[in-house]
């Protein structure tokens, strides 16, 4: 999965000056000014925002907001600045992975009371209402939209290679692939991911293969609080996941990160690739491949026929040294409402949180058609919540994607990763 801090960042916004952005209060007028801050800036991201804001505004005409968007490299750190002073910002964009020390700090606002009465929350999906709501039920942030993985894969190469259909298992993917993998002709079947969040694939490959097992709550434990790195089937996938690079990637994938992941399927030159759904997108403008040529399908199971999708996830929140709550509460439950919900999630390429998403044209045909057949059957795509939230999780993504990287390298073997991983997790959770 791409890593999440450029996850929207197409291009990179011009500098804003945060100073002198303190929150104002109702003035003799009765306007109150909300500053809104944006975390995964990019321009044509910061301009469909300004306009749903306008449309807001138009229907609040008491209610003025003013979007502050820093470039995306030092948005979190900018917005974790304004937290800490207590001004500057009354909604705020909110991640999976910031949430957890944001609200830790007493920088959130639960909005659990203010949308107790919301009749949104009957048009939202059963994985938005329960993304909402952190382990103690408080809610800090409404999801504007999930990241959720499916195989991108050229349907061409898989009919000539004799396939009838895309992979539905890693073992089968790891076949299709090594058939289709010929370096000579620079044809390679598996776009892999062994630099920058290169830990994520080779979980998601574990989790597929101890399904049954797993802790829907955290998907880094098995239901009998052991690590999900310590399962035999876990071994299993990692074998078949150091195989994917072995037989069916290109050596300089050693390397691959997400922008040189999604080039190597954009070009033409990679048969399958993993990844959210943004990218649909970005292979939709390729020059090198052709709409017929391609299509995605979903997250691949392992052996019990079961997977496991780690959905990630952003969305709206309040800071709580907010002075103007009730109106930033009422700006999230419009950004989380319908043709404004509906234009974010499709004009940022993002799995949808409402359920009319479910009838819509553009995400039942084509290649979001697999992000439908996921959600309606969630017995098959279990839905887990990884536990991104930890203070250490920083620290936990650079160990393993330098330990994933030497196990391609053959300086790690899989046993011993997954010894070290489990080690590891154990540790930090006894503390």
């Amino acid at each position: 999965m791409r890593r999440r801090t450029a996850a929207l960042a197409l291009g990179t916004a011009a500098a804003m000056v945060l100073t002198g952005c303190s929150t104002m209060s109702p003035g003799e007028s009765g306007t109150v000014t909300l500053n809104m801050v944006e975390s995964l800036t990019n321009p044509a991201r910061s301009d469909l925002l300004k306009e749903l804001i306008a449309d807001f505004e138009k229907q609040n005409p008491k209610t003025r907001v003013n979007l502050v968007s820093p470039p995306t490299e030092q948005a979190d750190q900018k917005i974790q600045q304004m937290l800490q002073s207590g001004s500057g910002v009354d909604v705020l964009e909110v991640r999976d992975i910031t949430v957890g020390p944001w609200s830790n700090n007493g920088w959130l606002y639960d909005m659990k009371k203010d949308l107790a009465g919301w009749k949104g929350w009957e048009a939202l999906t059963d994985n938005t209402v329960q993304a909402s709501e952190d382990g103690e039920g408080r809610t800090y942030f409404v999801p504007y939209g999930f990241y959720g993985l499916s195989l991108f894969h050229r349907t061409d190469l898989i009919e000539e290679a004799g396939f009838d259909k895309p992979p539905a298992s890693w073992e089968e993917l790891l076949e299709q692939a090594s058939k289709i993998h010929d370096p000579s002709e620079r044809r390679y079947g598996y776009a892999f991911r062994g630099g920058a969040n290169a830990h994520s694939n080779a979980t998601a490959a574990i989790e597929a293969y101890v399904a049954d097992d797993i802790d829907p709550a955290n998907g880094y434990l098995l239901k009998d609080g052991s690590t999900i790195f310590s399962a035999p089937g876990a071994l299993d996938a990692m074998e078949t996941y150091l195989k994917l690079f072995e037989e069916a990637s290109p050596k300089s994938s050693v390397a691959w990160g997400y922008p040189e992941m999604v080039e190597g399927f954009s070009n033409g030159s990679t048969a399958f690739l993993l990844q959210d759904p943004e990218v649909i997108a970005t292979v939709s403008e390729s020059k090198s491949i052709q709409q017929d040529q391609w299509s995605t399908a979903p997250l691949m199971a392992g052996p019990s026929g079961k997977t496991v999708q780690p959905l990630a996830t952003a969305g709206w929140g309040v800071a709580d040294g907010s002075k103007n709550k009730a109106a930033a509460v009422k700006l999230v439950e419009f950004l989380s409402e319908g043709e404004a919900s509906t234009a974010f999630t499709k004009k940022n390429s993002l799995v949808p949180i409402l359920k009319s998403a479910a009838e819509d044209e553009f995400y039942r045909t084509g290649p979001w058609a697999s992000y439908v057949t996921m959600t309606e059957n969630p017995d098959r795509y279990l839905v887990v919540t990884q536990p991104r939230g930890v203070a250490w999780w920083a620290e936990w993504q650079q160990r393993a994607d330098t330990d994933v990287q030497k196990m391609i390298l053959g300086k790690l073997t899989p046993k011993e990763l997954l010894a070290g991983w489990d080690a590891y997790w154990t540790e930090k959770w006894k503390k």
